[in-house]
């Protein structure tokens, strides 16, 4: 007797868990179709930046804490001199700065670029 409600509580718990595997997979799944239909929006020219870079846009934007893309506002400068190695600072943050300011100034052409492309005048 007790072998049968064991494997009802079994049974159960398999079903219990494998409708939670299944609601995570499709949650996952969408997930996945929005960020690719978001990188197919930011267009293939910023997503091979973004490989090249080793930095998303966004990581770039957060390293240099810049909310808008323009090449005015920027903390590369104070950022890298706090970060030299001389002054105490850090070797590896210092790239990271480096390589965020790479980043958004890819970003800047690329989107003069696709300005030129459509016609209009670039971003300033």
């Amino acid at each position: 007797m007790e072998a049968k409600y064991l494997a009802q509580i079994i049974v159960m718990g398999v079903q219990v868990v494998g409708r939670a595997f299944a609601r995570a997979l499709r949650q996952e799944f969408a997930a996945s179709r929005a960020a690719a239909d978001a990188r197919g929006r930011a267009g293939h020219r910023s997503a091979a930046a973004s490989n090249l870079s080793g930095l998303s846009l966004q990581e770039a934007q957060q390293i240099l804490n810049v909310s808008k893309l323009s090449p005015e506002e920027s903390n590369y400068e104070h950022l890298f001199k706090v970060n030299d190695k001389s002054v105490g600072g850090s070797f590896y943050l210092q790239s990271k700065v480096v390589r965020a300011k790479e980043r958004l100034d890819e970003e800047l052409k690329i989107q003069a670029q696709e300005d030129r492309e459509k016609g209009q005048m670039p971003h300033t």
